[in-house]
């Protein structure tokens, strides 16, 4: 199969959250030994840091390495959903992964996959393990799919494990209280393995030290350690905890005396994030009179952040292209959008998107007033006409709606 057949038959043949949700989720870490016992545990010969969260966690590994990157070491990152090319799961030092390492990996494994029932994303994390082991990165950032406990990543032994925050979002499988939650992504919490906590609440912070202590594990409070505040190209409001989040990540990293990084390859790292490692869709600036932002936030911490960053922004009137897939609580999401905005209705180009007329019709019961488009670009060119160069454009809801206008 060439590149294109390969990725075809992946999205086709295996259950993926991405587009499929809850039918493609595997509450099980069976496949993923099986498969990394199989590939040779390529997951064994790889230095990593761990990191999850609710939200937070993909500009935290984007940061991460890129400051290593600055710091001269080979820097493999994995992290997911992309946003256009499956590659972007997967990349060293910012480069995706080859279309030929994709193909070759597939092929060569694809009897083993269909015997075993592979899902989307075991598969892909063992392909990340392979490359990242047969490339001979020095360290490599892997980022949880979704939890921690059992997600298929949960078989590594990082140097360190980082969990964001936490926050409501795929409550249908990680519970629908914030203990439950913590206790999913605590999960990834090791034996003597340091562990950073870069927000907690009064629910989480005892989930968090019961595991710590139950793993022996050194646990550092992030929101608590850390008083700087270094510039980053990552702009929205919500990184400043993810920037305090990996200055004490790599602060611990120093201290264990197997990577040396410096105060200015911190800097130099958090100020070249995009560029270094090719992060999008974060509080990102496409278009100017009228000013155009899309961020991924998708879920109601994320929002809530994103929301009061827009009321910080000057305008005459605001539009916000909005869509959104269909297990989200519309219930709690929806009461966070400002009244005053012009909505642009749409559903993102996805099986698990929500139709664009249900979304409208549950905006309406809390006041939000626009109309249906047929698709997420036609939402986009309708709001983009209408604009005035002193209006503001917000473009979310989804990832999958940002990824269709980048």
């Amino acid at each position: 199969m060439n590149y294109q057949e390969t990725i075809n038959w992946m999205f086709n043949q295996l259950p993926m959250y991405q587009l499929q949700g809850a039918s493609a989720y595997k509450k099980d870490l069976t496949n993923a030994y099986l498969l990394a016992d199989h590939l040779g545990n390529p997951e064994k010969n790889i230095k990593c840091i761990h990191v999850a969260g609710t939200n937070g966690k993909g500009s935290t590994s984007h940061m991460l390495a890129s400051i290593l990157q600055e710091a001269g070491y080979t820097v493999g990152l994995y992290t997911s959903p992309h946003l256009k090319d499956y590659r972007e799961r997967i990349k060293i030092n910012g480069n995706k992964i080859s279309e030929d390492f994709v193909c070759d990996f597939t092929n060569t494994n694809k009897v083993f996959f269909e015997a075993n029932d592979m899902s989307f994303f075991e598969m892909t994390v063992g392909l990340a393990f392979d490359y990242f082991a047969k490339e001979k990165v020095d360290i490599a950032i892997i980022e949880v799919g979704m939890g921690g406990r059992l997600d298929a990543t949960n078989i590594i032994s990082p140097l360190i494990s980082v969990i964001t925050n936490i926050g409501f979002d795929h409550t249908q499988f990680l519970g629908n209280t914030l203990e439950a939650i913590a206790f999913e992504k605590a999960g990834i919490i090791k034996p003597n393995i340091p562990v950073v906590i870069g927000e907690f609440t009064p629910e989480t912070k005892p989930v968090f030290l019961a595991k710590a202590k139950e793993n022996n594990s050194e646990i550092y409070f992030a929101s608590d350690l850390i008083q700087e505040n270094y510039i980053s190209d990552l702009i929205g409001d919500y990184q400043i905890h993810n920037k305090k989040t990996v200055l004490q990540t790599i602060a611990i990293l120093n201290s264990q005396k197997e990577f040396k990084i410096s105060d200015n390859q911190i800097k130099s790292g958090l100020l070249n994030v995009v560029k270094n490692t090719g992060l999008e869709g974060r509080w990102q600036q496409i278009g100017e009179s009228p000013k155009i932002i899309c961020d991924t936030a998708h879920n109601k911490n994320g929002l809530e952040i994103v929301m009061k960053q827009i009321q910080k922004e000057k305008y005459d009137t605001l539009h916000i292209v909005l869509g959104v897939v269909n297990d989200k609580d519309l219930d709690e999401i929806l009461p966070l959008f400002p009244k005053e905005a012009i909505y642009y209705f749409c559903k993102p180009n996805i099986p698990r998107g929500l139709d664009a007329r249900i979304l409208k019709e549950k905006a309406a019961t809390f006041g939000l007033r626009g109309e249906v488009y047929n698709s997420v670009s036609e939402s986009y060119k309708k709001a983009l006409q209408n604009a005035n160069k002193s209006d503001f454009i917000y473009v979310g809801g989804s990832t999958f709606v940002v990824a269709e206008i980048l």
